[in-house]
């Protein structure tokens, strides 16, 4: 196998780089000299997340497609923790990404699974704030592109960053109570009503009948009669009024002063 560097990463005072290299080492370099000071062994599979310590210039963090995450001393070329994700009834979970928190007391990963692993100092009792599971209610609508090649959401014709705040579900849709609902951005200040989603029943393509937030249907679903989402009548509703100011002013800027008097408009 023809040896590839797979990520580089320098160290706090950028006395030392670390490479990752897909025979699954990882080396570290004098970055003066350009000597190999070390060989570090441990990762089994390509590793693409290589995390320098905020201020201690000894720690390097690495993770990696096969689950384990190290935290190194890479001035010494030994491993100081590790943690491997081990997912009960799915096997490992590859790690994507990693970052140190500012005061480099924290660090945070996600993996395949889409789940964020939290490390630190301390108890765990603040996270048990929030459920376990949290996705948008949006996070898997159809996207479609315009005539301009445009991004669109599938229903609503809108872009996606144009839509109202999504609502919080479990990872089979269901949405969480309005306490959590407030921690979505734009909703901190929405009454009770306005938080509790709409739930429908959607036969899916086998014939099976699941239940799922009204706001996820389709386009098709649409035509066939069921009831549309509130949340979709309000996205056309505040278009429709911007439309038609948008008329306004620019029938407003057509007519221009009167009496001819007046800055010069700019084409």
């Amino acid at each position: 196998m023809k040896p590839k560097v797979t990520m580089i990463a320098w160290n706090q005072n950028d006395n030392y780089v670390v490479t990752a290299v897909n025979n699954h080492l990882l080396k570290v370099w004098n970055s003066s000299t350009g000597q190999l000071l070390h060989d570090l062994v441990g990762h089994a599979d390509e590793v693409f997340v290589l995390e320098t310590h905020p201020f201690d210039c000894r720690i390097m963090l690495s993770a990696g497609h096969d689950g384990n995450i190290f935290i190194w001393d890479i001035t010494k070329g030994t491993k100081t923790k590790h943690y491997f994700n081990m997912i009960e009834g799915q096997g490992h979970g590859a790690v994507f990404d990693c970052k140190f928190s500012p005061d480099g007391q924290h660090f945070a990963c996600t993996d395949s699974h889409g789940h964020l692993l939290i490390f630190g100092f301390g108890c765990s009792r603040p996270y048990e704030k929030i459920p376990d599971q949290m996705f948008f209610h949006t996070d898997y609508r159809p996207l479609i592109r315009d005539s301009n090649n445009y991004v669109l959401d599938e229903q609503t014709q809108q872009a996606p960053h144009l839509m109202p705040p999504p609502f919080l579900v479990d990872v089979d849709g269901n949405p969480h109570p309005t306490k959590y609902q407030r921690l979505v951005p734009g909703r901190e200040n929405c009454a009770d009503e306005h938080l509790i989603p709409q739930l429908g029943y959607v036969a899916t393509s086998d014939g099976e009948v699941v239940e799922q937030v009204i706001g996820q249907q389709t386009v098709d679903q649409d035509e066939a009669g069921l009831e549309p989402s509130i949340l979709d009548g309000m996205i056309r509703q505040l278009q429709l009024e911007q439309d038609q100011r948008t008329g306004a002013d620019q029938e407003s800027a057509a007519n221009g002063p009167q009496n001819g008097e007046g800055t010069p408009r700019r084409g």
